[in-house]
């Protein structure tokens, strides 16, 4: 493959980090969650350098904007230099907020011991 020819979109967030594999990418693309100008794209579409890019990754949208062109998986501190991320700081908050109630639901292991109770008291301030 040329490095001037533009690589396919699901190759492209495979290689920035945006999904764990390729295979994830293309299924994401199929299902309507990668959109370019809010039109979902097929994962044979081609990437352009300064192309937005939305992707629904589990609840938070993430919006990147194509830097560089890139046809193989690079480092994840490599992968800064060829997207820009343009995702509002309210969706990392909401993405927050789900892992700290996560961490609050209770496992049910049966009634909550005292020492639980008093933890989930002081993190509610139950006053």
């Amino acid at each position: 493959m040329h490095s001037e020819q533009a690589p396919r979109i699901d190759k492209w967030l495979w290689a920035v980090r945006a999904f764990k594999t390729r295979s994830m990418a293309s299924h994401a693309c199929r299902a309507g969650k990668v959109k370019v100008e809010g039109q979902a794209v097929k994962p044979s579409r081609e990437v352009q350098p300064g192309m937005e890019i939305s992707v629904q990754t589990g609840p938070i949208k993430r919006i990147l904007k194509v830097s560089a062109l890139l046809h193989n998986r690079v480092g994840a501190k490599l992968a800064g230099q060829y997207m820009q991320d343009l995702t509002p700081p309210e969706e990392y908050r909401k993405l927050e907020l789900l892992r700290k109630q996560q961490e609050l639901h209770y496992q049910g292991k049966g009634r909550p011991t005292k020492k639980d109770r008093r933890d989930m008291d002081q993190w509610f301030d139950w006053e």
